[in-house]
This record gives C-alpha cells, sequence and structure tokens, in this order.
C-alpha cells in the first residue's frame, strides 16, 4: 500500500529505494523541493517539463516509510492542497507513505492536460476521504479550544499587527486607477471593467484632493434606478451624469454605503504609509468598506498634492500574517485548529447556529435583481449560488456587475428575467479583478485548520471562503474576512 498522490509518481526501484517523481504543477520561475528525506537541509532543484513551462518535475530516490515534503517557490514556502498534507513541525506538510510492495501509479499529467486549477475545482477523492472524520467530529460534539489558547493566539497576532506598518502592504510595482469626479458614470463603468477593477478613487480637480470611492456597489444601485420605472435617470443619461451628481443627488441610497446618507464628505477614508497594520484593519472594519487608500501626505503646506501609493484590504493585511507566522504555526494553537472547534462565520442552524445570522444562499435559476438586492440588502460581498440540493457551484459577487458594462448589456436586459447562471456566463470573458486569477470560488471543509481558511481569504479578490460538506458539496457555512479579522482583533 502506499499513498495515491496523483501528481507523485513511483518511476523504479533499485537497492530497496524508490525512484519517486515530484510534481509542482502551478508555474514559477525557481521551484526546489526538500523534506524529511533530504533532513529538511538540502533545496532539490525541480526542472520545467518539455513543451509545458508551469510544471516542474524532479525523481528523489526514497527509502519505505513515510516522508514529508514542501516546495520552495520563487523564494516562498509552499505546499499543493491536492496532494495529502498534514501540519507538522515545519508547518503545513505534504505527505507520501511508502511501503516495500509496489503499484504503478497515475503517470505525469501530459503537456495537454489543463493545469489551471480554479478554486472552484474540488478533489473529490479527497472531500470523500475526509468525509467520515467530519462527520465524526461534529456529530461527536468537538471540545471547542480553550480561551486561554485563544488569547495567547490574539495577543501575538495583534503584537504583530501592532509593529508593522502599511508600508509592508505595498507592493514592488503596480498601478492604481483613479477617477475623476467629473467623469460620466457611464464611462466610469467601462473603465473598470476594462481595467478588470471593483473599485477606484476618486479625485476632485478643483479641490485638488481625493474624495472619495467609486465602488461596484455605486453601480449596482445605479442599474437598479435605471430598472425603476419612477426614476428621473434613464441610460442615455448616464453620458452626461458625473460621478459628482450622482454621489450628491443619491444621499439616501448611498446611506446603505460608506457615506451613511451623509453628504459626500471632502476627504475619503484613508490611511498613511506609517499606520499600523492593525489601525488600518480596524479601519476598514469600522468604515465596512473592503479597501482604504495609503496616502502620503505633504508634512509642508507647499501646495504638493497628496500621493497615492496603494490601496489597503484585509486580504493583503492577512497575507502579511500568513506570512509571517507560516514557519512558527506551531506557536499560534488557534491557526492548527479545525474551523469547526472555533466560534467564526456563520453556519447551516443544522451544523451549529453560532452567530444567529442567517445563512444566505441563492439557486441558480435565481433572478439576477434577487441578487443586487440581496447583495445591498444583507450588506454582503457575494452570495452562494447552488442547485436544488444546496450543492455549491458558484459564487456572485458585488464586482460581478462590471460584466454587464461590456457591449452596454445592461441597457438591453431585464435583471428580473435574466437569471444568476445567465449573469454568470457574461463573466466568463471579464478581465481579473485586481490579480483574482481565476480563484473566485473558495471552498474548504469544517475540519480544515484556521490557517488554510486564512490562507485562501489572503488570495487577491477574495472575501468569503465557502464551508461543504464532504463529497456532495452542500453549502455549511461561510466565513469572510471580517469574520476572520473580528474573531482575531477581539
Amino acid at each position: 500500500m502506499f499513498s495515491r498522490d496523483a501528481d507523485n509518481s513511483h518511476v523504479g526501484v533499485a537497492g530497496g529505494v524508490l525512484a519517486t517523481r515530484f510534481v509542482w504543477p502551478y508555474g514559477g520561475r525557481r521551484v526546489f523541493v526538500t523534506g524529511s528525506f533530504t533532513g529538511w537541509s538540502e533545496h532539490i532543484p525541480m526542472s520545467p517539463v518539455e513543451g509545458c513551462p508551469t510544471v516542474f518535475q524532479v525523481i528523489c530516490r526514497l527509502s519505505p516509510g513515510l516522508h514529508q515534503y514542501k516546495f520552495y517557490v520563487d523564494g516562498e514556502w509552499r505546499h499543493d492542497e491536492h496532494q495529502s498534507f498534514m501540519t507538522g513541525m515545519y508547518g503545513i506538510v505534504n505527505t507520501i507513505s511508502i511501503l516495500s510492495e509496489l503499484n504503478p501509479l497515475a503517470a505525469l499529467p501530459s503537456p495537454g492536460t489543463p493545469n489551471n486549477r480554479m478554486g472552484m475545482d474540488v478533489d473529490n477523492e479527497t472531500f470523500h476521504h475526509a468525509a467520515a472524520s467530519s462527520e465524526g467530529t461534529m456529530q461527536g460534539g468537538a471540545i471547542r479550544i480553550s480561551e486561554e489558547d485563544i488569547k495567547a493566539s490574539r495577543s501575538q497576532i495583534s503584537m504583530f499587527l501592532s509593529s508593522h506598518t502599511a508600508y509592508d502592504l505595498l507592493p514592488d510595482s503596480g498601478k492604481v486607477v483613479v477617477l475623476d469626479v467629473n467623469l460620466p458614470v457611464k464611462q466610469a463603468f467601462h473603465i473598470l471593467y476594462e481595467q478588470g477593477i471593483s473599485v477606484a478613487p476618486l479625485w476632485d480637480s478643483l479641490r485638488c484632493q481625493f474624495v472619495g470611492v467609486l465602488s461596484a456597489l455605486d453601480f449596482i444601485l445605479i442599474l437598479q434606478e435605471l430598472g425603476n420605472r419612477g426614476s428621473n435617470l434613464r441610460e442615455e443619461e448616464l453620458e452626461t451624469h458625473t460621478i459628482y451628481a450622482w454621489k450628491e443627488g443619491k444621499h439616501q441610497l448611498l446611506g446603505q454605503l460608506e457615506n451613511h446618507g451623509k453628504p459626500l464628505q471632502s476627504c475619503m477614508i484613508h490611511a498613511g504609509p506609517y499606520d499600523f497594520l492593525k489601525d488600518v484593519a480596524v479601519k476598514i472594519l469600522q468604515n465596512e468598506v473592503s479597501t482604504i487608500p495609503i496616502m502620503h501626505q505633504s508634512v509642508q503646506d507647499d501646495g504638493s498634492f497628496p500621493q497615492l501609493l496603494h490601496l489597503a484590504s484585509l486580504s493583503g493585511i492577512l497575507k502579511c500574517i500568513c506570512r509571517h507566522f507560516r514557519h512558527s504555526i506551531s506557536s499560534l494553537p488557534i491557526l492548527q485548529q479545525p474551523i469547526c472547534k472555533i466560534p467564526l462565520g456563520t453556519w447551516d442552524p443544522r451544523i451549529e447556529d453560532q452567530s444567529g445570522r442567517p445563512l444566505v444562499m441563492l439557486k441558480q435559476n435565481s433572478s439576477l435583481s434577487s441578487a443586487l438586492s440581496l447583495l445591498i440588502r444583507a450588506k454582503i460581498s457575494s452570495i452562494p449560488i447552488v442547485d436544488e440540493n444546496d450543492s455549491f457551484v458558484d459564487i456572485y459577487s458585488r464586482s460581478d456587475i462590471t460584466a454587464l458594462a461590456k457591449d452596454r448589456v445592461y441597457a438591453q436586459i431585464h435583471f428580473d428575467k435574466m437569471s444568476i447562471q445567465q449573469a454568470l456566463q457574461l463573466g466568463h470573458d471579464v478581465p481579473s479583478h485586481g490579480g483574482f486569477d481565476g480563484q473566485r470560488c473558495q471552498m474548504c471543509l469544517r475540519t480544515d485548520p484556521l490557517m488554510k481558511v486564512m490562507e485562501r481569504l489572503a488570495n487577491p479578490g477574495v472575501r468569503r471562503v465557502i464551508i461543504v460538506e464532504a463529497g456532495s458539496k452542500r453549502v455549511e457555512g461561510i466565513i469572510s474576512l471580517s469574520d476572520v479579522f473580528r474573531f482575531l482583533l477581539c
């Protein structure tokens, strides 16, 4: 017997050891593998497969027994989530078990085999394998982590966030799209679609200052207004209706956004590069926004404009946390705990009613109008889309509204008649949102550790992880970025 790792193949036996092929199919520039079979002291270089440059491989000789291994990709430790893994002395590691009697494994995927697995793809074998332990854990009444462990972990994370500044969030290179408040909303809608983003800071050229942000939620409200028979706003007026006019004229609607019914502020909510990460996270949570600009204000009143450096998000801050504690995970007991043992997220009452909030989902044939209304009314970033068996099939997010800008689709459809499934089809050709890279649907099991959930939420553009039942993919719960930070910073 041996572990059936789909991407690691036994290719030969000699002298009591087995030649084993290790494969990293997720791209990179320089990829290494190391593990218990090298004493974790040697980094073995891996080579790209001819004709498939995103797939790296190397053959190592392993003796019978249980081995642990990790990949070192472009300076960062990685593990393959689609292979067997566990939490060990070196954090989360992949495992492979080799005994003396060997059978052939699946061969290395051919260069023509797609390797760009999306977050929606699920290793069904792994899910079925986990089903028994998952059910046993919940039905047996799992013991929750102690308050002392929670307090100790929170303290360490708080110390980290209070000793690092927003400068740690700045990328080596990048761009921030800024819109002038005097742009017509129709043009702004198309710019966000073409740039593959869902939020942009607003610049008032008359005041020479930033005055707010335009988000996907603004466009949801605008499109709802267009469909409102009693509205004075018509589609042709979007050619001349400016962002500023929209913001100033829709105070009641925008009361559901960051302004809470107040006039457009003279200066938008922002943070400075020297602000601590904890303060940035708290500001995002308190103002119920997805991002806040990092701005450098000139100390001297020399008439210079403020510098917009970056758009900070909770996912960026969470990525810093994961990167910092990845190799010392044993010092934070809470990160190793299954999420079913932690009071976190929104759950199906049949599993465990932790928050008292309803678990919001929609069927595939629900109307686009119902999805847009729900995004606003429930104040959520995305909605799980399920089939007739409540199995997870996709997710509809606020940012998906930009797909309607393509070829002016928004002017040609009736939101009450278009289904969510049809709306999602429109988004297949939409540019990636802020480096989304197709990872729109992130799933976990309720037995997965908190660290795994955090790593998935740290992906750009991901705001919620859907907790599904092993095998059936029935939705059991939702954990959002704000859930994680409110728990960690409590």
